[in-house]
């Protein structure tokens, strides 16, 4: 599981004394635990899929982070966001292009935005840009 990765990249980075590597770990680790927790009052459990949206969720605030520190000039603080946002990076799945999009929405029946945007966060949790899935549907409609 990739949470469990998480937690090893964590202890290796404690260890290696990298307080960078260790500080986005363990922010990523305590939301995955909140959602789990989450998810055992619905009676299921922290899946890959949840922890894939976590990470990409993670990674968005990161840039955000870095845009702000380069308008104002910390070059030192948007390095160590670029740094942070490369390592979690290396647990996101390939993600589909617009082609691979396209191909997929071609072969629904309903290409209606809202039943493209439930047939991908179903069965593509993660592994698309749910932002390019909503743009290449609306050439659809």
């Amino acid at each position: 599981m990739i949470f469990d990765d998480l937690k090893k990249a964590n202890i290796e980075a404690m260890k290696a004394h990298d307080q960078n590597a260790r500080g986005v770990y363990s922010v990523l680790i305590n939301k995955c635990m909140l959602k789990s927790v989450e998810l055992k009052t619905q009676n299921a459990s922290l899946t890959d899929g949840d922890t894939l949206v976590l990470i990409n969720k993670t990674i968005k605030e990161l840039d955000e982070e870095y845009e702000t520190y380069k308008k104002a000039g910390r070059e030192e603080q948007a390095s160590v966001i670029a740094y942070q946002k490369g390592l979690l990076e290396k647990y996101l799945p390939k993600l589909m292009s617009e082609e691979e999009i396209e191909s997929e929405i071609t072969k629904l029946d309903d290409k209606s935005l809202k039943n493209v945007m439930i047939h991908f966060k179903t069965n593509f949790q993660g592994k698309c840009d749910m932002k390019l899935v909503s743009q290449v549907a609306k050439k659809f409609n």
